[in-house]
């Protein structure tokens, strides 16, 4: 069973006597946001939403993430939404990285803690609310969907990391496996929002390149990742975006477990 310890920000603000050398990347082909940059003053709020604020990972722009956006919020005790997201063709994904809280769909209450997952299609009416006495953090992935002619829409579901049992790649011995929430073959899904994890010295031994852009969350671990032409370390806190057809590939380090959240759009056709 992977284990529950996922990485969530902690804002405040870096001392005045921290120099400025980081790691933080941004270009053509990829970014790298490290954990270091998620402080206090690079917060958003959202409206409708009480006692919380938002770390935005990826948004849709112009040379950067197109389609889809990622925030990491962080729910105060009390606080949270009863119209969560104003855009009607937006489907969602939350994964708790920290704390739990309480998600309506459709007027059907699920308490989710670390390690929940649920998938909200664009049709939902949801709520979300933190009744705990501690502040609870969740990835928020957001997608127009696509629908199709002659396929339904998904519908809502909520499991957890725990619940799943990961794919293990072929011919890897373990060393690299797939926790998969949705079925690759359901079409009437076009993202897929799974978690990778590669054991200590596990690595993806090409340069994948590919039309799905990525959104990548370290969760646990750290890694070497090699994105377009540069080898980049990455460790649990940071995250990556990766443009369509960025060749990408990485080794593992130790001594835990190397795994992230990661987004990508699947089963329809190129827009023309």
């Amino acid at each position: 069973m992977p284990d529950k310890s996922y990485y969530a920000p902690a804002g405040g603000l870096p001392p005045q006597s921290q120099i400025l050398t980081d790691r933080a990347m941004f270009t053509e082909a990829y970014a790298v946001i490290p954990k270091g940059t998620m402080s206090d003053i690079v917060t958003s709020m959202l409206p409708f939403w009480e006692g919380t604020r938002a770390w935005v990972l990826s948004r849709p722009l112009s040379g950067f993430a197109e389609t889809f956006s990622q925030y990491i919020m962080e729910v105060a005790p009390g606080g949270g939404s009863d119209k969560p997201d104003t855009d009607p063709n937006a489907q969602a994904v939350l994964f708790v990285v920290e704390g739990g809280f309480t998600l309506t769909i459709d007027g059907q209450s699920n308490e989710l803690a670390v390690g929940g997952y649920a998938y909200i299609p664009p049709s939902a009416n949801w709520t979300l609310r933190n009744n705990s006495t501690a502040p609870c953090k969740f990835h928020w992935i957001r997608k127009a969907y696509e629908a199709v002619k002659g396929l339904e829409q998904p519908e809502a579901f909520v499991t957890s990391d725990q619940e799943i049992t990961p794919t293990e790649m072929p011919d890897t011995d373990g060393v690299w496996a797939t926790t998969r929430f949705t079925d690759p073959a359901d079409m009437r899904h076009d993202m897929a929002v799974n978690i990778v994890t590669l054991q200590p010295g596990g690595v993806i031994p090409f340069a994948e390149t590919h039309v799905m852009e990525h959104g990548l969350y370290v969760l646990q671990g750290k890694a070497v990742y090699r994105l377009n032409q540069d080898w980049v370390e990455v460790e649990a806190g940071d995250y990556m975006w990766l443009r369509a057809f960025c060749p990408q590939a990485c080794y593992a380090g130790g001594p835990g477990p190397f795994r992230y959240l990661l987004y990508k759009d699947v089963n329809r056709h190129m827009k023309l």
